[in-house]
């Protein structure tokens, strides 16, 4: 039995490495598969706010439709018709759905 003892306490040079490289990989994996792709999707959405120009038809991550009439650097005004106009925090826009070249060129087809 002491024998034993004393061996189990010597262990092998290189069991920490065996320990830790489990850990390693987890990480690795994790990084490819979560962390990369999130701050792939961060950066997209950031480089969308920082290109929103008055005329774009933008969706509010509340679901509203709307054309930018004013835009700061922190505040988007919407215009949601012809009479309305709501304020929002520029991260409240969550997507472009067109651009306002795209919308004048379809206005400029229709009254063709």
């Amino acid at each position: 039995m002491l024998e034993f003892a004393a061996d189990a306490g010597t262990g092998g040079g290189g069991s920490w490495l065996t320990l830790l490289a489990p850990f390693v990989i987890m990480f690795v994996i994790f990084y490819f598969l979560l962390i990369r792709p999130q701050q792939k999707k961060q950066r997209q959405r950031n480089m969308m706010l920082l290109n929103l120009e008055k005329g774009d038809k933008v969706i509010t991550i509340g679901g509203v439709h709307g054309t930018i009439a004013e835009i700061t650097d922190d505040i988007v005004v919407l215009k949601v018709n012809d009479a309305s106009k709501l304020t929002f925090d520029r991260s409240a826009i969550n997507n472009v759905s067109q651009k306002k070249e795209t919308v004048e060129k379809k206005e400029k087809s229709n009254e063709k």
